[in-house]
């Protein structure tokens, strides 16, 4: 098993959420989430006066899914959250070595 760790832009979030639905992915965690990198951050006018944002709002999402799904399902991320600017985010694919459904117990790929 693996899990599918994105963080992209939160209006992308629709468009993602969409785009793993046709790869028959039923179930995903999401977190609200900010940071920086390249991007850096941003300036903001508030009642007349410039501030820096330093940390750029993000959302994160989880997925485990088995191992031969994760490069379908990292590319699906990918495809519906490039805008070709930068701050489009990141992805990441690490691996699960146990998972557990709490309600019923099953263990595995049983429990996704």
């Amino acid at each position: 098993m693996q899990l599918v760790t994105a963080v992209i832009k939160p209006h992308l979030l629709e468009e993602v959420k969409e785009a793993l639905r046709g790869e028959g992915i039923s179930g995903m965690t999401v977190s609200e989430v900010k940071g920086f990198g390249r991007q850096g951050g941003h300036t903001e006018t508030y009642r007349g006066a410039e501030y820096r944002v330093d940390f750029v709002p993000k959302m994160k999402l989880e997925i485990v899914v088995e191992d031969d799904e994760a490069g379908r399902v990292a590319e699906a991320i990918a495809g519906a959250a490039n805008t070709g600017k930068i701050g489009d985010g990141k992805i990441w694919v690490t691996p699960v070595d146990t998972l557990i459904r709490i309600r019923t117990g099953e263990v595995g790929a049983d429990a996704i």
